[in-house]
């Protein structure tokens, strides 16, 4: 385990912190801890500057606001350690913009983690136009090491790569509820009992790449390569009118029904843990790195 140092300025943190530790220890352990793993080791302080002046690696988690990161990593950077990595979870801002007022921001990178941070594997790193590709290739070992899947975006575009792809099907989502076609339901269904469980250990690619049989990918475009010429999807996102808000909410809270968030949250974690258990296990079956 490690020794963890948080600060968060909101009234309550420390008590919100420990109880969100908690509700999530049961998952971890039964995902496997690291030797002396312990909530006891995370230690809350009250300044920005105490929390990075020991630091070995910093990721920092503020809100999606330019002008907060920016004022956050010119305290972090000056604070820190010079040699010390520093990592941002933004998943909407560039490196470039809010690592501008950074000392050495050649050491700074984006480490954009997926809910739950503690059991999706995922990291994306991004660096900014001051990133040395040393940085880069020390966070993704860092990353690596606290068993998390890396994936180093190569260009620093907004959304990166996996927020790009789920807000284009968000999006349609949208428009599906808005124009009548689905209810959000039958919407969740239709990837829950399709595309999402070959998604989930095939991916998109892959997946096409057997629709196209034995002559693989190519023939799968050549074939059905032309249909994207189609206008099935609109992409644009609908207006967010009060009837289609309405729609959206009432769909979800229909198909949460007498279920709390902590219920889903549970059962969420579980479904989680058997795809991934199950996916090593049938990979070590047919002869497949299980890491892989």
């Amino acid at each position: 385990g490690l020794d963890v140092v948080a600060w968060d300025p909101a009234p309550g943190a420390e008590a919100a912190l420990r109880a969100r530790i908690a509700k999530c220890w049961g998952a971890l352990e039964r995902k496997g801890l690291a030797t002396g793993a312990s909530p006891e080791r995370l230690r809350v302080v009250a300044t920005i500057e105490e929390c990075v002046q020991g630091a070995d690696f910093i990721q920092e988690s503020a809100p999606e606001v330019l002008a907060l990161k920016l004022d956050l990593h010119a305290k972090i950077s000056a604070a820190a350690r010079p040699d010390v990595l520093i990592g941002s979870s933004t998943s909407g801002l560039l490196p470039s913009e809010f690592y501008a007022k950074a000392v050495q921001p050649d050491r700074c990178v984006v480490g954009h983690p997926f809910n739950p941070v503690y059991l999706l594997p995922l990291v994306e790193v991004v660096g900014g136009v001051n990133t040395t590709p040393e940085a880069i290739a020390a966070a993704v070992d860092v990353y690596r090491s606290l068993g998390m899947r890396p994936l180093h975006v190569r260009k620093e575009v907004p959304g990166f790569i996996a927020d790009r792809l789920l807000e284009a099907v968000w999006r349609e989502s949208l428009h599906l509820v808005n124009d009548g076609v689905a209810t959000t339901g039958e919407i969740d269904d239709a990837i829950r009992f399709g595309a999402g469980q070959r998604w989930s250990f095939m991916g998109s690619f892959l997946t096409y790449t057997l629709a196209g049989g034995d002559a693989g990918m190519r023939h799968f475009m050549s074939q059905f390569g032309p249909a994207l010429k189609l206008p099935w999807t609109k992409l644009e996102a609908p207006e967010l009118t009060d009837t289609l808000i309405d729609r959206v909410v009432e769909g979800t809270a229909e198909q949460l029904g007498t279920h709390s968030i902590a219920d889903l949250e549970r059962y969420r974690d579980d479904c989680l843990m058997a795809v991934q258990e199950a996916i090593r296990a049938t990979k070590l079956k047919h002869g497949m790195d299980p890491d892989a």
